[in-house]
């Protein structure tokens, strides 16, 4: 018995062992390529326990995602013969793992060729176009240019290439500062203008605001002085009237007048003789007392 157990514990761990070397798991992420003694046998795409001849047998796996290629910054010139940053991304995925074996072996050096592949069509498309184009509403045609280029490198790799996104096109830093101060300096200027104008404008019409004032002042007084002279005659007049109407009265009007601008609350006074015509209302009422007021 013992030695019969020891018989099947044995070939259960030969069949165990056989299994591990035997037996794979391709996940729903991968794909499988089978090789025998290096050369390429079978491909599996379907997940799932597969199975392998021992030893003589071997599986790569490749991934079946979209797969994410950021490239490094690069240098272009444009068709304007400016010096350009452009920085870019790519996404693609692995068709054909056959292919890809014979003619890539690993994505490390399929990142590599699709980088260079990258760099040569940004190259090419952005020498062709301005740097509005790339900024502006040609920039999903220049990246489908660039995608449609690399697709037909990584063809031959068996990769297809699904998107390329132009993450940054911009101008070297130090061209970016030089056409920052010029672009500054041009808005002083033109804001310098601006104030000039308006300011000359502001002039022009403060001084015809002036002029208007002057010859509204003008015409004011005039009419002004004409009616203190027309005023002033019809006084006279009234006063003429009055006083070859009632010279009496007119002469008293005349002492009241003088009386209130002679006599005023202030400390004022007087150095005459009591008997002065000044004083000839005081005495009489009727003003008859002394000699008439002038």
């Amino acid at each position: 018995m013992r030695v019969l157990s020891a018989i099947f514990f044995i070939l259960l761990a030969v069949a165990a062992v056989g299994a591990y070397f035997s037996l794979f798991v391709v996940h729903q992420t991968k794909q499988a390529l089978v090789l025998e003694f290096g050369k390429p046998k079978k491909m599996i795409n379907k997940p799932g326990l597969k199975w392998k001849i021992p030893i003589a047998q071997q599986v790569v796996f490749f991934d079946k995602r979209i797969l994410d290629l950021d490239s490094e910054a690069l240098e272009a010139i444009d068709k304007d013969q400016k010096r350009l940053i452009v920085d870019a991304f790519v996404r693609w995925r692995i068709t054909d793992p056959l292919k890809f074996y014979q003619r890539v072996r690993t994505e490390a050096r399929a990142r590599n060729l699709l980088a260079n592949d990258l760099e040569s069509a940004l190259r090419n498309v952005v020498g062709g176009v301005k740097l509005a184009d790339i900024v502006g509403d040609k920039r999903d045609d220049l990246m489908a240019e660039i995608t449609k280029r690399v697709n037909v490198a990584g063809k031959d790799f068996g990769l297809n290439v699904v998107d390329v996104r132009i993450k940054r096109a911009d101008l070297p830093e130090a061209n970016s500062e030089a056409i920052y101060n010029r672009m500054r300096t041009d808005r002083e200027q033109e804001a310098q203008l601006f104030r000039s104008q308006g300011k000359a404008a502001a002039n022009r019409i403060q001084a015809s605001a002036d002029r208007q004032a002057t010859i509204i002042i003008a015409e004011a007084e005039q009419q002004a002085e004409q009616l203190r002279g027309e005023g002033d005659a019809e006084r006279n007049k009234i006063f003429a009237e009055a006083f070859n109407r009632d010279p009496e009265f007119f002469a008293f009007y005349r002492s009241m007048q003088a009386y209130e601008k002679g006599l005023r609350a202030s400390d004022t006074r007087l150095v005459i003789t009591p008997d002065s015509p000044f004083f000839q209302y005081f005495k009489d009422p009727t003003g008859k007392g002394g000699a008439s007021a002038n």
